[in-house]
């Protein structure tokens, strides 16, 4: 949740609901991403410089290897929570 918090991932996404509407919900990502931390972390670390140019798209954060997992248990354990079936998509 540090990871989460020190980097303000919930100004442009939202975790069950709460955030910003810019980018995924990120409820259901580990879901999404095949239940794969692995994935995860893949991802964030694949990330641009400044992300796509001309698209909404995530910037390099450049977290640590201790940093991806962190945020990738943390999204694990987000989608974990009884939600009562949100997000309503497997998208978010």
């Amino acid at each position: 949740k540090k990871v989460w918090e020190n980097n303000n991932c919930i100004g442009c996404h939202t975790l069950l609901g709460e955030g910003a509407y810019f980018a995924p919900e990120l409820g259901n990502v580990y879901k999404r991403f095949g239940n794969s931390t692995e994935a995860i972390k893949a991802f964030i670390r694949s990330r641009p410089e400044n992300g796509v140019p001309g698209r909404r798209s995530m910037p390099q954060f450049h977290l640590t290897d201790q940093e991806l997992e962190g945020i990738a248990q943390f999204l694990k354990y987000s989608s974990e929570i009884n939600t009562a079936n949100w997000p309503p998509n497997i998208q978010g």
